[in-house]
């Protein structure tokens, strides 16, 4: 009978445990919702502060561009002059940039006069006769001509959206010149319309009729910006301009077309 009572003899902690091993971890109260509790708060500040070091970058991003590109440029222009300076004693930084101005506009005078107009074009003869140089300073001119104040000949004249290059698909362009088809019936008026396929130094002609052409309400810088940024500079809405008809009236572009 000793020897029975001794077989089922428990020890006093395990009685006043009910019985129960604390250290097996079936019969352990669940600790996992306190960690994944602590692994989703974790998870959301996470997030949050990638988010706002994105939104920071985002911002911060063109404005150091913006930075960097002036004052790489106003270096850049100052170095014309400062060694100048330098060599009179002068060691003030934005005073050869000043200069550099003054001489643009100054040059922008002198071009703008009969005795300057000549010296430009003589030398622009000279340019247009080497080999490698003439190309560039070609495209380079049709860039500044176009966002000339003068608007002469050779400037885009209006921005011009045409169908392209199938129906219900239009491109953007800028209308050159205006060439007279002629033809049996009746003479057509036909645009040339130049559409950029690589910025403003390659694209495409099209000869299109007059009366096809949709012309917006944009201005020739309008719509440069608008090619060079990749339609990123659209403004959400565009309304075609009113054009006069043959026959004197005014009517609203989108009638005709």
């Amino acid at each position: 009978m000793a020897e029975e009572k001794e077989s089922t003899s428990i020890p006093l902690s395990q009685a006043e445990n009910g019985g129960e091993d604390p250290e097996d971890p079936v019969k352990t109260p669940p600790t996992s919702s306190s960690s994944s509790t602590r692994q989703a708060c974790c998870f959301v500040l996470q997030s949050w502060i990638s988010k706002k070091f994105m939104t920071g970058c985002v911002v911060l991003f063109p404005v150091a561009v913006t930075f960097f590109v002036t004052w790489w440029f106003i270096q850049f222009v100052d170095g014309f002059f400062s060694p100048l300076y330098e060599r009179l004693g002068f060691d003030i930084f934005g005073l050869g940039f000043i200069t550099s101005l003054v001489f643009v506009f100054l040059v922008g005078v002198f071009v703008s006069s009969w005795l300057g107009s000549t010296v430009f074009w003589v030398g622009e003869w000279f340019i247009k006769r080497m080999p490698f140089v003439k190309h560039l300073y070609s495209a380079s001119k049709q860039i500044s001509a176009a966002i000339s104040p003068d608007q002469n000949t050779t400037a885009f004249k209006e921005v011009a959206i045409i169908r392209h290059p199938r129906v219900g698909e239009y491109a953007f362009g800028f209308i050159t010149s205006t060439v007279t088809l002629q033809k049996d019936n009746e003479d057509e008026e036909l645009c040339s319309v130049f559409v950029p396929t690589n910025h403003l130094y390659i694209g495409d002609i099209f000869l299109v009729n007059s009366k096809e052409i949709i012309r917006p309400n944009l201005s020739i810088r309008e719509g440069i910006e608008i090619i060079v940024s990749g339609g990123m500079t659209m403004p959400q809405m565009i309304s075609p301009i009113e054009r006069v008809a043959q026959q004197g009236e005014r009517i609203p572009l989108s009638r005709i077309v």
